[in-house]
């Protein structure tokens, strides 16, 4: 196997082969049906990763507020912060290993469920990203596409929307190479007879304000009750949009995205997401997530406009903390992170606050504050406006 990624590597994938990957890979394990269990089109998201990307936890409480189930398998993070699983385990009490007979009758009865990948779902995708990795054979599109669509397949979705990030806190460094990717994906879910959308999203600089696991799901609760960071909420709005799409309900995007406005508005999206997390054993309660017991500055050393705030030295600022994983058994400290108050385009004053570390003692946050400081550049002009969703594809 170490030879056939080495050759695949080098010499690349055709379309046809790469959907014969996949394929093999879907029938090492077991696949579930959920649309045939619910009798309903069933829909699902994608991320490829990034710092302060907490998407999931949002749009999909907004999703089943509008009345479309929504099923989804998740993994746990290695690198800079965790993943979705890790993030919601920030929550107390909250069960992240439901068997396939208990997330059917969730979505079922609830609209929504988010769990951790079954131990026999695409096993051969654990083998492979685990042999990826050693053999230095991790940055292949073909690779990278089969063994995300592999597990949305077998997961038993009807439709996916796909988040590519692109950036300087993401795999995909460039634009360019975002497009190759999503395009791979969408054939790849045609073939299978998925609709598949692809929105390739700006993550040259965090994703909204909130960067650690028990401070995310504090920020997505607070942007399901309209109280969201400018880029998040815009891009949670335009997922679940997407999503409603692409359900039964029979709504294009603009009817989808306000009738999700209405949800976040009216309480009913906030209403799905503490009825999902009780189903799923946890506290919603904000109060009951875990606080760090230090709280430290990083200040403005001059005045200016943020010209620059880079993803990874905030991520990896994160994972210094506790934050993420180094290595694959390695604990989490959920409540330590980095919350960025000033973000690309800000004005601020010399002295003013320009992130919070969130640490267990002084000495870490302190260097974590260096790492974050180091992050921001501060200019005289404001830098051109950049939206969130840089393109949409499918």
């Amino acid at each position: 196997m170490a030879a056939f990624l080495m050759a695949v590597y080098f010499r690349g994938l055709s379309t046809a082969e790469t959907f014969a990957l996949t394929d093999a890979m879907v029938r090492s394990g077991d696949t579930i049906d959920l649309g045939g269990a619910l009798g309903r089109r069933v829909v699902d998201k994608h991320s490829t990763g990034g710092v302060g990307d907490k998407t999931t936890l949002a749009v999909g409480p907004l999703v089943a507020a509008c009345g479309v189930p929504f099923g989804k398998m998740s993994g746990r993070g290695l690198g800079h912060t965790g993943g979705t699983l890790d993030k919601l385990e920030a929550i107390p009490g909250f069960r992240v290993e439901l068997t396939t007979d208990e997330f059917v009758a969730q979505v079922r009865e609830i609209g929504l469920a988010i769990v951790g990948q079954t131990a026999n779902l695409v096993p051969a995708d654990k083998k492979l990203y685990a042999l990826r990795d050693v053999t230095a054979t991790v940055d292949n599109v073909s690779l990278i596409a089969a063994s995300i669509m592999s597990k949305k397949i077998a997961g038993g979705a009807d439709a996916i929307v796909l988040d590519v990030k692109v950036g300087d806190g993401a795999f995909m460094k460039t634009l360019a190479d975002a497009q190759v990717l999503a395009e791979a994906m969408i054939d790849l879910g045609k073939h299978a007879g998925l609709e598949v959308v692809c929105v390739l999203t700006d993550m040259d600089q965090p994703l909204g304000c909130a960067v650690g696991n028990a401070l995310e799901v504090r920020e997505a609760a607070a942007t399901l009750r309209g109280e969201g960071p400018a880029d998040f909420s815009e891009l949670v709005l335009d997922a679940a949009a997407h999503l409603l799409a692409l359900s039964d309900l029979g709504v294009d995007h603009a009817e989808g995205r306000r009738r999700a406005e209405q949800a976040v508005a009216d309480g009913s999206a906030t209403a799905a997401y503490e009825r999902w997390v009780r189903a799923q054993g946890g506290d919603p309660d904000e109060a009951a997530l875990p606080s760090a017991a230090v709280v430290h500055e990083v200040q403005a050393s001059r005045t200016g406009y943020v010209g620059r705030l880079a993803a990874l030295p905030v991520g990896l600022a994160a994972l210094h903390l506790g934050a993420g994983r180094r290595e694959k058994d390695d604990a989490i400290d959920h409540a330590v992170g980095i919350v960025c108050r000033a973000k690309r385009g800000d004005a601020v004053a010399e002295g003013e606050t320009l992130a919070e570390v969130h640490a267990r003692d002084p000495r870490s946050a302190r260097e974590a504050g260096a790492e974050v400081l180091a992050a921001y550049e501060l200019v005289d002009e404001p830098p051109r406006a950049r939206p969130i969703v840089l393109d949409t594809l499918g």
